[in-house]
Formats: structure tokens, C-alpha cells, sequence
């Protein structure tokens, strides 16, 4: 029987001259340094290049590329969109670094993206919780609550879930008090 790891990290969709692939081999290391490295990526920086493979084949990783052709790690096609599940493959996955080039927004594609995020997840049935954080309170959460069925976890202390953080030395705001980015 196939692991669903290794289900999952074969798998493609197309639309248009859009592909989106889980195939951490594809990722161009130099261009994810550049989009992480950019204004638009706020809520975290580039790696090096180790870290990123390992962060890639770690998790679930899914890339938009600009090419109808066949893809390969030689010619994986333009870099234009990606997300991460961080995942157990079973239990949990955490969806983190959801970006689209702002060329490219307005096409749907962040939202196709989602799509398969959401496919992807109800293909694992001992599922327990997808969770997900966000700064961007006017477009994000109403788009995450619309297309995972993601709801807000507000409870008051000592009701329901305490959903909890510690930040790392990679956040961009790690030593600074508060929850933000900024």
C-alpha cells in the first residue's frame, strides 16, 4: 500500500498553461529566495538553500508553475505561486506560506490553489484539524473561511480551544512582544 506521503507528493493539476505539482524537486532554491526575500512574503524571509530543501521535502509542498509543458527539475517552468501543508500526513496539517505573484493574482489561481489544498486534505480521513494563521484580517480570513471552511478560534480563557504560539528565532518578529508582523 502507498503511503499517502507518497500519494501526495506526486500529485498534479492543470488548468490553462497553469500546473500546480507537489513535487518538492521542482522548486527553483535561487527564485524562492527571491519571493521570500520580497515585500509581498511580509510574514517570513528566505532560508538557505539546505533549509529550504528540507522545509520542501518535510512537508507538503505545492507549487504553481507557468508552463504546459512537462515538467522536470530541469525545467520546472516559472515559479508563480506556492503553499506549504506542514503535516503528519494523517492527523494534522498546518497551511502556511500561501502566495501568488501579484502578476499573476486576479487570474484565480490563489483560489484554485486552496482548491486542491482542500482536495489534498479530504483525502486524508483520520484528519483531525487543518489550522492556519494569518495577519491579514480583510481579504485572508473571509477567503480561508469561503474556501477551507476554516473558522476563527476566538474563545475566552478557559472555554473551548487556547490556541497558543511561541516565536521562533526565523519569525520576522521574534524577540518583540506581540502577535503581529509588525
Amino acid at each position: 500500500m502507498t503511503s499517502l506521503r507518497t500519494k501526495f507528493q506526486s500529485q498534479s493539476w492543470q488548468k490553462d498553461q497553469f500546473v500546480i505539482s507537489t513535487d518538492p524537486n521542482l522548486f527553483p532554491i535561487s527564485q524562492l529566495s527571491d519571493i521570500f526575500n520580497s515585500s509581498e512574503f511580509y510574514w517570513a524571509s528566505a532560508l538557505s538553500p539546505e533549509a529550504f530543501k528540507e522545509a520542501l521535502h518535510n512537508s507538503l509542498s505545492f507549487g504553481i508553475y507557468d508552463s504546459a509543458q512537462s515538467l522536470s527539475p530541469e525545467s520546472p517552468g516559472k515559479l508563480i505561486g506556492l503553499a506549504r501543508l506542514v503535516t503528519d500526513f494523517v492527523t494534522f496539517a498546518y497551511v502556511t506560506d500561501v502566495w501568488v505573484d501579484p502578476t499573476y493574482q486576479g487570474k484565480g489561481l490563489g483560489s484554485w490553489l486552496v482548491r486542491c489544498i482542500q482536495e489534498t486534505l479530504d483525502e486524508m480521513p483520520d484528519l483531525r484539524r487543518a489550522m492556519l494563521l494569518t495577519g491579514d484580517w480583510e481579504r485572508s480570513v473571509p477567503f480561508y473561511e469561503r474556501l477551507l471552511g476554516m473558522s476563527l478560534v476566538e474563545p475566552k480563557r478557559g472555554e473551548g480551544l487556547a490556541v497558543m504560539e511561541s516565536k521562533g528565532r526565523g519569525h520576522p518578529t521574534y524577540g518583540k512582544t506581540g502577535l503581529g508582523y509588525d
